[in-house]
């Protein structure tokens, strides 16, 4: 467990999500949970990016739709944000190409949508 990958980051981000869900509770839309979250990293100092958008390469073409993060955390985290009753294999499917897509090798998937936070630590 102490060789995680991004440790520190990681605890950090999820102890930010765990303060947003405190004071929110669960019942809200995702971008909600997105705005508060972004109060927390600007309150935090933390580096982020929100929406960032990823280009998809397919045989050599790039599509026109793009993949959009909702927040890249420190140029080395993807962080995915939910607000649903519950985390399926689906979304643990949709962070993993998130990761693919931006070349970062961890995820955040988060859940506000339960009484109390989920996460899971994706990597790829």
């Amino acid at each position: 467990m102490d060789n995680l990958l991004y440790k520190e980051d990681t605890y950090k981000i999820i102890g930010l999500c765990m303060e947003v869900h405190n004071q929110l509770g669960k019942g809200f839309n995702e971008v909600v949970y997105s705005d508060a979250l972004e109060i927390e990293f600007i309150d935090n100092n933390i580096k982020y990016s929100k929406e960032q958008k990823f280009n998809i390469n397919y045989k050599g073409n790039i599509l026109p739709h793009k993949y959009r993060a909702d927040f890249i955390i420190n140029d080395k985290i993807v962080l995915e944000i939910k607000a649903i009753k519950c985390l399926t294999s689906s979304h643990v499917k949709q962070t993993l190409n998130y990761l693919a897509v931006s070349k970062l090798k961890i995820g955040l998937l988060i859940n506000f949508g339960e009484d109390s936070l989920k996460y899971q630590r994706v990597i790829l």
